[in-house]
C-alpha cells in the first residue's frame, strides 16, 4: 500500500459508497481496502483486515452503526472509527462517541469535511462537522438535557430498532440476545426516558429528532 492509510467503508447504499470511495481514492495517502453494507459484515471484515480507519454509517438494515462501533472497539480498543451519516441530531453524535467513534460528519457536509475528518481521526484527533458541533453546543445550553443521553449505546441501538418497527424476536436475532433481554431493555429504556407507553416513547424520539431515517436511509 506504499504506506497509505487503509480504510473500510460501511454503508448500505452502494451509490453512496461509490461516491465517497471515489472521493477518498483521489486523496494522497488513502487506500480503500474494504467495504461492508451492515454492522455485522463490518465487524467481521474489521477483524479480518484491521484497517487503519473505518468510515461508518449509523442507520443500516440489521445491525446498526452504533452497535457495530461498540463491538469493534470492544475487540480492538485502538480502532479508529469516523461516523458519516445523515443524522444531524446531537443525541446520535453523543451515542456514537460514547460507543467509541472518534469523529462524526453529516452527509450534508461539504466533501472536504469528510476528507479533513478522516485525516484528523487518523492523527488521533476528534473530528466533528460544523453542524454537529453547533448541535452539541445547543444541547449543552438547553433547559432540558437530550433525552437519549441517559441511554447506553446498546440501549440506544435497541431504541433505534424499536422505532424502525422491528419486533422483539427480530431484534433478539440480530443482536444475538434473548427476546427476554430485549423486552427488559425496552422497559428500561422507557423507564430511563420517563415514559410509560410506546406512544410516549415515539413522541420523545420525535422531539429529539430520532425518527428521521430509522428504517435504513
Amino acid at each position: 500500500m506504499n504506506g497509505d492509510a487503509t480504510i473500510m467503508l460501511v454503508d448500505d447504499h452502494i451509490i453512496v459508497r461509490e461516491g465517497y470511495r471515489s472521493l477518498l481514492r483521489r486523496q494522497p495517502g488513502f487506500a480503500v481496502v474494504a467495504e461492508a453494507s451492515d454492522g455485522s459484515e463490518a465487524y467481521r471484515r474489521y477483524k479480518a483486515l484491521q484497517p487503519d480507519l473505518v468510515i461508518m454509517d449509523l442507520t443500516m438494515p440489521g445491525l446498526g452503526g452504533i452497535e457495530a462501533i461498540r463491538r469493534i472497539r470492544q475487540w480492538d480498543g485502538r480502532a479508529r472509527i469516523l461516523v458519516f451519516t445523515m443524522h444531524q441530531s446531537a443525541a446520535y453524535a453523543v451515542q456514537a462517541i460514547r460507543a467509541g467513534a472518534k469523529g462524526y460528519v453529516t452527509k450534508s457536509s461539504a466533501p472536504d469535511a469528510l476528507v479533513m475528518a478522516a485525516r484528523d481521526v487518523l492523527a488521533g484527533k476528534v473530528a466533528l462537522s460544523p453542524d454537529i458541533d453547533h448541535e452539541l453546543a445547543l444541547s449543552r445550553i438547553a433547559d432540558t438535557p437530550v433525552a437519549t443521553d441517559v441511554l447506553a449505546p446498546r440501549e440506544f441501538e435497541i431504541l433505534r430498532m424499536l422505532l424502525a418497527e422491528q419486533t422483539t424476536e427480530e431484534i433478539a436475532n440480530i443482536l444475538h440476545i434473548s427476546p427476554k433481554t430485549v423486552a427488559n431493555t425496552h422497559y428500561l429504556i422507557k423507564s430511563k426516558l420517563g415514559v410509560v407507553s410506546d406512544i410516549e416513547l415515539v413522541l420523545v424520539a420525535l422531539r429529539q429528532g430520532l425518527l428521521g431515517g430509522v428504517g435504513g436511509v
